[in-house]
């Protein structure tokens, strides 16, 4: 096994234990074009949950402040909306990490191959 081989599952397996700190610095450490192509696949593949995560966040924290500012004025049917919403977006966020997880899985056994 080579060890670019090895570099770019390692890219993709990162996801467990070093999911931006390894293929970034694999991306910028290495000379070979593949293991860079396979890097910043990786990188990719790791960014968007967290992208995902962070604007749901700041978009949870918006609503509950704006939520707790205009109790008053909020009928039931809002405020069952409101406090439906962060539910949803856990469940859909845990669904696109599990996606990308198993992507992540069978990219980096596809490299060892």
């Amino acid at each position: 096994m080579s060890n670019s081989k090895l570099l770019s599952s390692l890219c993709y397996f990162s996801v467990f234990f070093a999911p931006l700190l390894l293929p970034t610095i694999i991306f910028f450490v290495t000379d070979e074009y593949e293991v860079k192509q396979h890097a910043k696949k990786s990188l990719v593949s790791h960014i968007i949950p967290m992208a995902l995560l962070i604007a749901g966040f700041i978009i949870l924290s918006f609503s509950i402040f704006s939520l707790n500012s205009q109790s008053t004025s909020l009928t039931d049917s809002h405020m069952m909306v409101w406090s439906v919403l962060p539910l949803l977006f856990i469940i859909l966020y845990s669904i696109l990490f599990l996606i990308v997880l198993v992507w992540n899985v069978y990219q980096g056994v596809k490299v060892l191959k």
